[in-house]
């Protein structure tokens, strides 16, 4: 009976209809995905991916930049509707897209974890940053553009972010950009299911036991100065949960802490 159903999972998974479209340049893949919405859409696909070799307005967290070298990275955005997804829980898609880029990266190379909320790291290096957008309707997710750049077969930066590295500096060679992307795309559309079918509690399992410095204790930095503290968990609307050295349980939101390496 496992093996029918595992069967039948798969199979409606790979239903699951995908409209690939490969950009030489554009300014953003995600603003480029929100302004042809309507064109993207028009057969009604399960989820929009957009690709580019080079994006002129690549964004990052706030008002950093995601340097990337013309056609060496992967720089994607996927648009799908998880309208399933409760909006008190809107954190579960970020997680599903960490613990999809950490699987497939893992294929790659050891030492991949996910820091929160989202990046992907390759020991004390960021490999992969991500930005979520929903647009809601009516009480649900209407729109969810998902921005991602992997740092690919990039050999060197020069940038001023502080730990870049690419999969080529960790493994020495090149990867197939295309064959990476489907692979993730893939994967994304089984947790998907997971999502789809309330199965929410592997979801948050999988992303805790996956967390950069997930265990022990390490130097964090807030309004208030540098601290050490001990991950606790990351609640269900994103919030990270800190367990300081003096015994207080300390709460933050996206950006309101940040991790000293």
């Amino acid at each position: 009976m496992r093996s029918i159903l595992s069967l039948f999972d798969r199979k409606k998974k790979n239903s699951q209809k995908v409209n690939y479209v490969k950009l030489d340049e554009t300014d953003s893949t995600s603003t480029y995905l929100s302004q042809h919405l309507a064109e993207l859409e028009a057969d009604k696909p399960d989820l929009v991916v957009v690709s580019t070799e080079f994006q002129t307005a690549g964004r990052g967290q706030g008002t950093n930049k995601w340097e990337s070298e013309r056609g060496k990275n992967l720089l994607f955005s996927i648009l799908c509707h998880p309208v399933w997804v409760p909006l008190h829980a809107q954190f579960l898609i970020s997680e599903a897209l960490a613990l999809t880029l950490r699987d497939v990266l893992s294929q790659y190379t050891d030492g991949i974890t996910i820091k929160w909320p989202n990046d992907i790291y390759w020991k004390d290096k960021k490999i992969s940053g991500t930005i979520i957008e929903n647009s809601l309707s009516q009480g649900h997710i209407r729109n969810c553009i998902i921005g991602t750049g992997i740092d690919v077969n990039q050999q060197e930066f020069h940038s001023d972010a502080p730990n870049p590295v690419s999969l080529y500096q960790i493994i020495g060679k090149e990867t197939d950009r295309d064959k990476l992307l489907k692979e993730i795309i893939e994967t994304f559309k089984g947790f998907l299911l997971d999502l789809r079918n309330g199965n929410y509690e592997k979801i948050v399992s999988l992303y805790t036991s996956y967390l950069y410095r997930g265990h022990g204790y390490f130097k964090y930095r807030d309004k208030d100065g540098e601290f050490e503290a001990a991950l606790v968990e990351v609640e269900d609307d994103g919030h990270l949960i800190l367990h300081d050295r003096e015994g207080h349980i300390r709460s933050y939101a996206f950006k309101e802490v940040e991790f000293v390496l």
